[in-house]
């Protein structure tokens, strides 16, 4: 399509310290549906509210050719607001209300306009969007996470936007809720500009705008697609670094060869000139073209070492750093028949109401599976690790647990002391090991030299999760059990391949909270449960139904 509904010029954004965010950056956006991809960090979100207009550009300029909605990653609303004021469609509910009852007041009919049919028009996208039967005057304060960010995409879909810019919506959604937004936005006919980690939604996008370097570089097809364009570049990319290697240490070798059979002719020339007996002009005369030549030859050969570093310099710019996580984690291994946690009628209570059906929750966890524990929001999936871990204690029902430590990494991830250093932490956790055993196993997760001893409090959301990773691991006694509550929530690209690297070397037993489908497959899910109506059910992968 050749309408560009964003069109940015020499875009350039500093922080008020004067870090630059963005320099030069021109791009132009046309219809479709494109999924914007960057490390945490890059500016991604800072991106969209540049073109949103809720911040402005240092210099250079952002156009947006039409009607334009945003959903930012966090929406700032207050819990007192009613679904129809978040949708505003308040004043028009008001006024068709006041009608209804009698109220022919004038101003009751310009309020309403052509809206006549707003309540059925927004019933129907509120259903779209799993929000059937939410009633109007009902508070944000009664609504999850996730039903106020489908409630907050309603809104803008209402406007029925040109622009429709998304901030991670799939953010505190459950799986239900995400296969719902991406029906929504698959049948979605503007401009859709789309910041998300989530694989399995950018896999419904059309194009991958990749922000890297200050550049934004646009690939066709969904993230499969660039996916795998990406790793064939990047292959190129390392063969050519290597052939570039390669060159650069042929042209040093000739140039110290060059070199060296200069200072052989200079030596053999002198001795021969002193031998010949003549004349000292004529003699002086052939040692200064002898130098001449030798310097000619030093000069082209060190121009071919310039030309080689140059080279390489160019290859490896084009190569991308993406670290991979290596380690090897026999002592985490769990013998395929033992029985690590037997749960009958767990029970507990919040007030008055018990969280799962009368009889309880049965769990048995044998060997080294691997299970993802599914259900809607609020179902109780972080109760069930809680009561598994021993962080909460059960009101009804009895756990066995087998000898054996169980490790249970919160969505807070709070086991780091964030006044001490990593390596500080992980010999807090392993206190046995040589401090070379620990450093190295550091190294593996890509804490390498002063990495190692930056205080986890000033860590990244993905270096926190890397560093806790680590010292949960590299543990004594090892895990035999592992237990993650939403592990890749706000972790870039990146950082999840690098969670799925480490996950994969671990060999315990591994239970699982996330709506990430793609992460799920990635780690080998084998046993797959769904918390429904207080009861714990076995059931297979969701695409499985």
């Amino acid at each position: 399509m050749s309408h560009s509904f964003i069109v940015c010029s020499n875009l350039t954004f500093s922080w008020p310290d004067d870090t630059a965010v963005f320099q030069d950056l021109s791009f132009t956006l046309g219809g479709g549906r494109t999924g914007l991809v960057a490390p945490n960090g890059a500016g991604k979100s800072t991106l969209l509210k540049l073109i949103a207009g809720e911040q402005r550009p240092t210099a250079g300029s952002i156009t947006v050719n039409g009607l334009l909605g945003y959903l930012p990653q966090s929406l700032p609303l207050s819990g007192d607001l009613t679904v129809a004021e978040v949708l505003e469609i308040a004043p028009l509910i008001a006024a068709l209300h006041a009608i209804e009852s009698g109220d022919a007041d004038e101003r009751h009919f310009t309020t309403i306009g052509n809206d006549w049919d707003i309540e059925e028009r927004t019933s129907a996208q509120l259903d779209r969007l799993g929000l059937g039967g939410l009633a109007f005057d009902r508070r944000l304060d009664t609504l999850s996470g996730g039903q106020v960010v489908s409630l907050g995409l309603a809104a803008q879909l209402l406007k029925q936007p040109d622009v429709l810019l998304l901030d991670e919506p799939t953010n505190n959604l459950d799986l239900d809720a995400r296969h719902r937004l991406y029906d929504v936005l698959e049948q979605w006919n503007g401009c859709l500009l789309l910041v998300s980690h989530d694989r399995a939604l950018l896999d419904r996008m059309e194009r991958i705008a990749e922000l890297d370097r200050g550049e934004v570089r646009f690939h066709g097809g969904n993230f499969t697609e660039y996916e795998a364009a990406v790793r064939a570049a990047q292959e190129v990319a390392e063969k050519n670094v290597r052939n570039a290697e390669q060159e650069l240490k042929r042209e040093k070798r000739e140039l110290q060869e060059a070199r060296e059979r200069a200072a052989r002719r200079a030596g053999n020339a002198a001795r021969n000139l002193k031998n010949a007996g003549l004349p000292r002009i004529v003699a002086g005369g052939m040692k200064r073209d002898a130098q001449v030549a030798a310097g000619k030859a030093n000069e082209m050969h060190s121009g071919r070492v310039d030309d080689a570093r140059v080279r390489l310099d160019e290859a490896e710019r084009a190569l991308r750093n993406e670290q991979k996580i290596s380690v090897e984690l026999p002592a985490t291994n769990v013998p395929a028949g033992r029985t690590l946690l037997t749960a009958e009628r767990m029970q507990v209570r919040y007030g008055d109401e018990p969280l799962f059906a009368a009889d309880g929750v049965d769990l048995t966890i044998r060997g080294p599976e691997r299970i993802a524990l599914l259900g809607a929001n609020g179902a109780g999936k972080s109760t069930v690790l809680r009561l598994i871990s021993g962080d909460l204690e059960p009101e009804a029902g009895r756990i066995k647990r087998a000898d054996g430590r169980i490790a249970y990494l919160s969505q807070r991830l709070d086991l780091l002391d964030l006044d001490r250093t990593v390596a500080e932490n992980l010999a807090a956790f392993a206190p046995q090991a040589p401090d070379a055993q620990r450093m190295n196993l550091l190294a593996r997760f890509l804490f390498r030299g002063a990495r190692a001893h930056l205080p986890a409090g000033v860590l990244s959301g993905g270096e926190r999760l890397r560093a806790t990773l680590a010292c949960v691991l590299g543990a004594e006694p090892a895990p035999q059990l592992l237990l993650l509550d939403e592990p890749t929530n706000n972790l870039d690209l990146v950082s999840v391949g690098q969670l799925e690297s480490a996950l994969d070397a671990y060999q315990g037993a591994l239970l699982v909270v996330s709506h990430d489908e793609r992460f799920l497959a990635a780690i080998g899910v084998d046993r797959w449960l769904r918390l429904v109506d207080g009861r714990l059910v076995e059931t297979g992968p969701p695409d499985a139904g």
